[in-house]
């Protein structure tokens, strides 16, 4: 069964390996999950969770986003004063937020090093991208007409992720690009209680909603929830292609896990 532990353990040996820090800490999920669990009563969690933080602050690029990250400089100052923690816990505490503290170093940015490719993480091919999409969803009013949109959302295949704004009645979906948005409006409709509308903003730069049409639309479905992708985007109509390659040693089972972590994660902190 996943649990924290077993959650935060994965995700240690992920940002134990150097390629996969940067989407890691740019994900919009992993970073704020870390935060929550720097709180954790169970010491196996806090220590797990403090080696993350330690190979994701490697990355010196990633230094800012988690120094600025939520609660993460609050949370390691009261570990390092916590009474009945171990040496080990409190020292490796006051490592993180001594390295998310240190003086910047600037990083000189060579033409090499624009031109450099990042290896594609958490989806099955190095060419395919993702894209955000904004839903404003009709009759979503409470917790189970969101567990009813979550069920037909998860069992679109093309999907990725999604978080919702109940008190606007949105949700933003992550997607591979070539899946039509009109399938999400067909999942949605399915459900014979909701309709959903995409949120985009005209040339004044206003949001207005924009009619799908449900109507004979092929929904491809999945057996299980899908693949996760990292997000660059906030905009609901720009492409995301910034991800990291899943390594061989991890193909066969991080798959698996990210999936089941997904759900974890999204039952547990909703982000």
């Amino acid at each position: 069964m996943m649990d924290a532990l077993s959650v935060v353990t994965q995700l240690r040996d992920l940002a134990s390996e150097p390629q996969n820090r940067d989407v890691i800490v740019q994900d919009q999920g992993c970073l704020p999950g870390l935060v929550l669990f720097l709180d954790h009563q169970n010491t196996d969690v806090l220590f797990a969770t403090l080696q993350t933080l330690r190979y994701l602050a490697e990355l010196s690029p990633n230094i800012p986003t988690m120094k600025n990250e939520l609660g993460m400089m609050v949370s390691l100052e009261n570990l390092i004063v916590r009474q009945g923690l171990s040496v080990d816990i409190t020292s490796l505490a006051q490592e993180v937020y001594d390295m998310l503290t240190a003086p910047a170093i600037p990083i000189p940015r060579t033409p090499e090093r624009e031109r450099r490719k990042k290896p594609q993480f958490f989806i099955n091919s190095s060419q395919k991208k993702a894209k955000s999409v904004t839903l404003h969803i009709k009759g979503l009013d409470s917790t189970d007409q969101r567990s009813l949109c979550e069920e037909a959302l998860l069992k679109v295949r093309g999907v990725i992720s999604f978080t919702f704004q109940m008190a606007t009645k949105r949700c933003t979906v992550r997607i591979r690009s070539d899946l039509p948005t009109e399938s999400l409006a067909s999942a949605i409709a399915a459900t014979q209680v909701l309709s959903a509308q995409q949120v985009v903003k005209n040339e004044a730069g206003e949001e207005v909603l924009v009619p799908l049409d449900a109507s004979g639309v092929d929904v491809q479905k999945n057996a299980a929830i899908p693949d996760y992708l990292p997000e660059e985007e906030e905009s609901p109509e720009k492409e995301v292609d910034r991800a990291i390659s899943r390594t061989t040693a991890k193909e066969d089972s991080s798959g698996s896990w990210l999936n089941a972590a997904a759900g974890f994660l999204t039952k547990t902190f909703y982000w």
